[in-house]
């Protein structure tokens, strides 16, 4: 069921509440911004290499990617962002920083202007740390994630990644850590990864003959949870975020990666 703008703005003040307090004031101020509802379709672009932006994106529904893009065609997603995230609010101080936005899946998102937020983190410093931590929070990310492109298996990426998104799906109540619906395609997955839609497929395929993850119509399916994060070697604290599901039991909790089949090679 697609989110309401409301309920993206809530789940963003939860957000910004779980890291930094804010008082009723605070989040009436942000529950008050002013913005412009787009919606758009799949593999569009909201925001190109080169844009000056005025706004940030608060997305609504759907999954957005930012990305960097060689000259070539190839390019290298650097995040996914889902709904009640603020998608490119380091724009507020950096309109014009080099990074895409593209709609990954249909998605309605919210502009709101820069001015906006700039006078509201004016006026409350509370809503000025809440949001310098928010970026905080997009930096440690990306610094994973460029651990896990240059030091890790494409086994143990995928599995990093997955039991990320089961978390952040699980913050944003789109599912649970260990279920969720993935509107990715193999090629999205390729392009944040570093890899092939055809290795994706075989990682996909390894995982589930270890019976760690299934895949059906999109679903993502975590069937042990112990050895998932085993095997990407996950460590949620960069994350930042709450979340009650973190000790699931195991379907196979006396099984790990190291009697499961998979390779860390790949």
């Amino acid at each position: 069921m697609p989110y309401s703008s409301n309920l993206a703005v809530q789940i963003f003040l939860d957000r910004l509440g779980s890291r930094t307090k804010l008082g009723s004031e605070e989040m009436d101020v942000i529950r008050s911004l002013p913005g412009q509802k787009i919606t758009a379709g799949g593999d569009r672009d909201l925001v190109r290499p080169g844009d000056s932006v005025d706004h940030a994106c608060l997305i609504v529904d759907g999954v957005v990617g930012r990305f960097g893009q060689m000259r070539d065609g190839r390019r290298q997603i650097t995040a996914f962002y889902v709904a009640g995230h603020m998608a490119n609010l380091q724009s507020v101080v950096f309109p014009s920083t080099g990074a895409s936005l593209q709609a990954l899946s249909p998605v309605t998102i919210i502009r709101m202007p820069h001015k906006a937020l700039k006078a509201a983190a004016a006026k409350y410093p509370a809503l000025a740390d809440a949001f310098w931590r928010e970026c905080a929070v997009d930096a440690c990310v990306l610094a994973q994630w460029i651990v896990n492109l240059g030091r890790k298996s494409a086994v143990a990426r995928m599995a990093h990644l997955l039991a990320e998104l089961g978390l952040r799906m699980e913050e944003a109540g789109l599912g649970t850590s260990h279920r969720y619906r993935l509107e990715l395609t193999q090629v999205h997955l390729g392009d944040a990864l570093g890899l092939t839609s055809v290795h994706v497929n075989r990682v996909f395929r390894q995982l589930r003959e270890a019976k760690v993850v299934t895949v059906s119509k999109r679903v993502i399916e975590i069937c042990d949870w112990n050895a998932l994060i085993s095997i990407g070697e996950f460590d949620r604290d960069y994350l930042h975020i709450d979340t009650k599901c973190w000790d699931l039991p195991s379907h196979r909790r006396e099984e790990n990666h190291a009697s499961s089949g998979i390779s860390m090679q790949m």
